[in-house]
């Protein structure tokens, strides 16, 4: 942790931190465990959209566009919060349980955007 991380992690210690602040902060302590389950969730439904959004445009199909999903998704989730948070996977019921967390909605939301935007781009008719 550098030096300038632990040192705004040092004065804050004690103030109320708002979530989404803490999320950006290399490290950060979660004494909450929902807490940190919600900023996954909430992580998980940014990257669900952007995915969504990337592979609406570029036209991808089929499973190639699945794999991508859940490779941004699931990887995206455990570098979060196993590299650059560095919890304790244990303390949460593993590493598998905190990749599950939000995987089903976000997988809802991916597939709503993805399809949205690529059949209002590609098939739709124009007048």
């Amino acid at each position: 942790m550098s030096s300038t991380n632990a040192a705004i992690l040092k004065n804050f210690k004690n103030a109320q931190i708002p979530s989404w602040k803490k999320a950006l902060i290399v490290g950060s302590e979660w004494s909450n465990k929902d807490e940190f389950l919600d900023i996954i969730y909430w992580g998980r439904q940014i990257i669900s959209v952007i995915s969504g959004i990337i592979c609406g445009l570029i036209p991808i199909t089929g499973f190639i566009g699945l794999l991508i999903f859940l490779i941004l998704n699931s990887g995206g989730v455990y570098l979060f919060s196993c590299h650059f948070h560095k919890v304790d996977d244990q303390e949460y019921g593993g590493v598998g349980e905190i990749i599950k967390e939000g995987m089903m909605t976000s997988f809802a939301t991916f597939l709503v955007t993805w399809i949205l935007l690529y059949t209002s781009l590609y098939k739709v008719s124009h007048l």
